[in-house]
C-alpha cells in the first residue's frame, strides 16, 4: 500500500501531467495538460495498463532497491 507508481511528463522543466497509481488516472497541471489528461483518462486501456505498472514493475522490484524489506 505504501508503494505508488508515477509516470510524469514534463516539456521545458515543467510537469504537464502526471499518472498516479494512487488516484488512478492522469492529472494535469497545465492548461494543455489538464486537456490531455481528460482525452487520456477516457481510455480505459491506457489506464488499466498504467494501473498495473505498479504491481509489473514497483511491487516486482523493491526486493531488488530494498533487500531489508
Amino acid at each position: 500500500k505504501d508503494i505508488q507508481y508515477i509516470r510524469s511528463y514534463y516539456y521545458n522543466k515543467l510537469e504537464m501531467i502526471r499518472f498516479d497509481s494512487n488516484v488512478g488516472k492522469y492529472v494535469g497541471y497545465t492548461e494543455l495538460g489538464v486537456k490531455n489528461a481528460e482525452i487520456w483518462n477516457k481510455d480505459t486501456s491506457d489506464i488499466a495498463a498504467m494501473s498495473a505498472q505498479r504491481e509489473t514493475y514497483c511491487l516486482h522490484n523493491v526486493g531488488n532497491w530494498y533487500p531489508n524489506m
